[in-house]
């Protein structure tokens, strides 16, 4: 070690794989500043061999309010409204969990996103409502794995019993539902039964997407899915070219989009009572 006065403070120098390495200790205490060279030798033989100073992480708290939430309302309130309030109605579930909100990322593991999903169930909520927020969970520990902030994300384990709810619709309720259907949703649910479109591929529907081939059947271009094999082509387009269906189509930035209510206003869901 080598280490020599320079006005009233010390200084170190030393050669690293075959540089000279000098720095002030800004100490004028000769022993701080052996100790200090000693540090920055350990430094950068830990990073010789990959050693990394373990980070100190935030709270999960700082880390949803500074970070996560930010990121999914900049990245989904405009293009898809539907996942950024997924996001903040999960966020603010997992944040009103005092243990889980004030604890560090790090320290954040399966047992403690049991016993959040255990106090959602002791609220009387349903199993696929904590679900919902685990998953959330298990998404912004892994965001924090990807942007550097936790080193590894834990497992997260959803909770056994989810109720699925999967039902077809008979051709005598879709006939009764669409007689009691006021415009647009008439329109709009004889295109999702035919089509299988979802609803938000159906609702960004444009004129120039749909091509006829004898007037009252055709093809649909669906320009963006919620899935990559969402986006493609549908074939079996019927009933869209009734009076009713044309009333919706008006010009909107050059183009035509299909799904418009009279006033003007985009559709971007339907009423909840006809949900």
């Amino acid at each position: 070690m080598s280490i020599y006065k320079r006005g009233d403070v010390y200084w170190y120098k030393f050669m690293w794989k075959g540089e000279l390495v000098r720095e002030s200790s800004k100490q004028g205490n000769d022993k701080v500043a052996r100790q200090m060279e000693a540090a920055h030798r350990t430094s950068l033989a830990k990073g010789e061999v990959g050693i990394r100073d373990k980070k100190t992480a935030p709270k999960f708290s700082a880390f949803c309010q500074q970070r996560l939430e930010p990121w999914a309302k900049s990245s989904f309130e405009k293009s898809i409204p539907n996942n950024w309030l997924w996001y903040r109605a999960g966020i603010r579930s997992l944040l009103g969990y005092k243990s889980l909100a004030n604890a560090k990322l790090d320290a954040i593991g399966n047992e403690l996103a049991a016993e959040f999903a255990s106090h959602r169930l002791t609220e009387g909520l349903e199993v696929s409502t904590a679900n919902s927020a685990l998953r959330v969970l298990r998404r912004a520990l892994r965001l924090a794995e990807q942007w550097g902030v936790l080193e590894a994300a834990p497992a997260i384990s959803l909770l056994p019993g989810e109720r699925h709810r999967e039902r077809v619709v008979t051709l005598d309720e879709e006939a009764k539902y669409l007689d009691a259907a006021p415009e647009p949703l008439k329109s709009i649910a004889t295109v999702l039964a035919d089509t299988g479109l979802r609803p938000d591929e159906c609702y960004r529907l444009r004129w120039e997407n749909i091509t006829w081939t004898n007037g009252t059947n055709g093809t649909l271009l669906v320009t963006y899915g919620k899935t990559l094999g969402g986006a493609g082509q549908y074939n079996n387009v019927a009933y869209v070219a009734s009076s009713d269906f044309n009333l919706y189509a008006v010009n909107m930035n050059g183009g035509k989009l299909i799904w418009r209510y009279v006033s003007g206003a985009p559709i971007v869901r339907p009423p909840r009572r006809y949900q």
